[in-house]
């Protein structure tokens, strides 16, 4: 958050588009955790269900790092951003989407541990 933070207050940038992607973090984990609790109750349709919410949360992934390079490229004085945010913004997305990854592997590995004895 700190990079999309950056992105849009240094007085290099001073736009606050790139603040947006936030809504995408909000949305990326949801299929996921909604899967993982319709899987819970029941097993017929794990496959197809676990599927269909990777596929979204892949789409709102790449939505999340498409949004700072249509702003880059919109011509300019239509309310788009720099270069440089950008690259600020595509660094806080490269963080937030590594740490749910890693929120995702902790908590299977945990579940795991736990069916095994």
């Amino acid at each position: 958050m700190t990079f999309v933070i950056l992105g849009c207050a240094l007085p290099a940038y001073q736009t606050w588009w790139p603040l947006f992607v936030v809504l995408f973090y909000i949305l990326a984990p949801l299929p996921t955790l909604i899967a993982r609790r319709s899987t819970d109750d029941s097993e017929s349709n794990n496959n197809s269900c676990s599927e269909l919410a990777i596929f979204i949360t892949m789409g709102i992934v790449v939505s999340s790092f498409a949004l700072p390079i249509v702003l880059a490229r919109s011509p300019p004085g239509v309310g788009t951003i720099e270069w440089g945010a950008c690259y600020l913004t595509l660094a806080g997305n490269f963080v937030v989407y590594l740490t749910l990854v890693g929120f995702f592997i902790t908590f299977d590995q945990d579940a795991a541990d736990y069916s095994m004895w």
